[in-house]
């Protein structure tokens, strides 16, 4: 975590090694988005349903499976993820409400940040395998937060048993039983669960950037304002929680980052398909994702 004012000769360092971090998320995310604008077909149906059950299941499986941490290190960031997305919570809907803006349109949004497409590339590239662990944690908690009271607070009903179904969530808990009794695949499944879970990263940003470029946003000047406000809610959530629990720097660091993430277009499928206001979630999409090239390099400049 930042410990003081730092030298000139630090701090470009530390620019430098920021900039390593998040050049080549924005950069992969730019490729998708220019992929799409030069006309060339991207079946982003397709390629989102081969990362949520196959590629990113396999991901979670294999980084908890292998993960050197310790299993009460990852309780530990659980409930820290949990405590964090309860306090976002409370703070989002204090917003919405002395906004007045609609709950079912904007509450979910600001809650839930894209922690697979932008966070686990940024936590694995900044922290290597251990953050990447302890990401998988934290996007594991908001997809079954977001599959359950995500859903709740756009269309008035969530499912228990349609979270049950989500292979992200069967891959989470079958990791976390090899991780609890230090199991480990056979070599030639091991490989194989590697190559596949090494399609999910660069599928996932060069998705994210398809949906950027096809996003149709409205109230931008509502979404510049509204996307800060999420930035500095959950970053301030984020470190609060992370204090409280005492994290270490890495964990720390990953929380923050996490849950610091922008919109998730997730929120956005979500507001289409359950009638709430899309095109404003668009502009939110956009917006938001737009400011993290700022955003996101600063809060990793002050936990790095």
């Amino acid at each position: 975590m930042w410990a003081g004012p730092l030298s000139g000769k630090q701090t470009v360092q530390l620019v430098l090694t920021v900039l390593e971090i998040v050049a080549p998320v924005f950069l992969l995310a730019a490729i998708g988005f220019s992929w799409v604008k030069l006309g060339y077909e991207y079946r982003i149906q397709f390629i989102t349903r081969l990362a949520m059950t196959l590629s990113v299941p396999a991901l979670i499986f294999t980084a908890l499976m292998k993960t050197n941490i310790e299993p009460a290190a990852l309780t530990t960031m659980t409930l820290a993820s949990l405590c964090a997305y309860a306090v976002v919570t409370i703070l989002s809907f204090l917003l919405v409400r002395i906004t007045r803006l609609h709950a079912g349109t904007y509450l979910a949004p600001i809650i839930f940040g894209n922690t697979g497409n932008l966070g686990l590339p940024l936590a694995l590239f900044a922290f290597g395998e251990e953050g990447l662990g302890y990401a998988v944690v934290v996007f594991a908690v908001m997809g079954i937060l977001s599959f359950t009271f995500g859903v709740w607070l756009v269309s008035g009903g969530g499912s228990i048993l349609k979270v049950l179904k989500e292979p992200l969530v069967g891959a989470t808990l079958l990791g976390a039983l090899f991780l609890w009794q230090g199991w480990q695949t056979p070599r030639f499944l091991t490989n194989t669960l590697d190559l596949v879970a090494q399609l999910a990263i660069p599928m996932m940003l060069l998705t994210l950037g398809v949906a950027m470029a096809r996003l149709h946003p409205a109230r931008l000047g509502r979404a510049v304002w509204l996307s800060l406000a999420k930035a500095a809610i959950c970053v301030a959530g984020a470190w609060g929680v992370g204090i409280y629990f005492a994290l270490p720097p890495i964990p720390f660091a990953v929380l923050v980052v996490q849950i610091a993430t922008p919109v998730a277009v997730t929120s956005y499928l979500l507001a289409e398909k359950y009638g709430a206001d899309s095109d404003a979630v668009a502009g939110l999409v956009v917006v938001s994702t737009l400011l993290s090239v700022g955003t996101l390099p600063l809060t990793l400049a002050f936990v790095i």
